[in-house]
């Protein structure tokens, strides 16, 4: 199974990518993999740059975050930064199953689904990673492990590090209202909109949502809402927790302000 992706993935009306290959997919050997023909050309990516310890040895592993979300932060080449992500579980569960999920086709493996989501926003222009390259890899014969490895979003920190530091103006929290809102707008659910899946430009004036790992496509409804609240109890948690914490209700009015006239705006297009 090779060539274009895409044409299984929803409608990518809107595409600001001009000209750029669409991604190659390939089955083999009990390993799906996904890639962007732009980094590694019409050959399939190995098994080894899932890797970290290939990384390592080619003195390319510029640093790494440990715990369930750990990731490893790659110097590819000359401009080229990723960050490889191995999939793990977390809560209970994750004493019982570490990192292995059950097997229902290769094009419905956790990877696979989060690389094409990711693409096709990419492609649409909104402010999330760049899918590089994903695979799913068989193993105790229904089971699988997966990696992805995304493009490096430089010179941000986490809105939960942000505020930790320092407070967001009124109109920055308006800016991530409508960056949330033309996340919704694109129909995508995220499965964990929290403040640290919510990076913030150095300069406060872009914001950039990672982590699509279970996000989806639907139509508007309800779960828009629910989003915005799994946010707001993020940062109330983190203001519980952080006296430093610069959060104040004044900030939560600008943000939903941002995200209602946003969406005022499109619905209106």
């Amino acid at each position: 199974m090779s060539g274009s992706f895409l044409s299984d993935s929803p409608s990518s009306s809107g595409d600001t990518s001009g000209d750029i290959a669409a991604p190659m997919i390939r089955a083999r050997d009990g390993r799906v993999v996904i890639w962007q023909p732009a980094f590694f050309d019409t050959a399939a990516p190995e098994r080894e740059h899932f890797d970290p310890a290939y990384w390592r040895s080619r003195r390319a592993l510029v640093s790494e975050a440990t715990g369930r979300g750990a990731a490893y932060f790659l110097r590819a080449g000359a401009n080229q930064d990723w960050v490889l992500r191995h999939y793990r579980r977390g809560g209970i569960l994750a004493h019982l199953n570490r990192d292995h999920y059950f097997w229902t086709g290769a094009l419905r493996t956790r990877p696979l689904r989060e690389f094409r989501l990711l693409d096709v926003l990419h492609r649409r222009g909104l402010k999330v990673p760049r899918p590089i390259a994903a695979q799913a890899v068989r193993r105790r014969g229904a089971w699988y492990r997966a990696d992805l490895i995304i493009e490096a979003i430089p010179d941000t920190e986490t809105l939960a590090d942000r505020l930790t530091r320092q407070a967001l103006c009124t109109a920055d929290w308006r800016r991530l209202g409508r960056a949330i809102a033309a996340l919704h707008d694109a129909g995508v659910w995220h499965a964990d909109l929290n403040a640290r899946n919510i990076l913030v430009a150095d300069s406060g004036r872009a914001f950039h949502i990672i982590d699509f790992d279970r996000a989806r496509f639907r139509p508007a409804g309800r779960w828009r809402q629910a989003n915005l609240a799994r946010l707001r109890r993020s940062l109330d948690k983190f203001a519980s927790q952080q006296p430093e914490f610069r959060l104040v209700e004044q900030d939560w009015s600008a943000l939903t302000g941002g995200y209602r006239s946003a969406l005022a705006v499109t619905a209106r297009a």
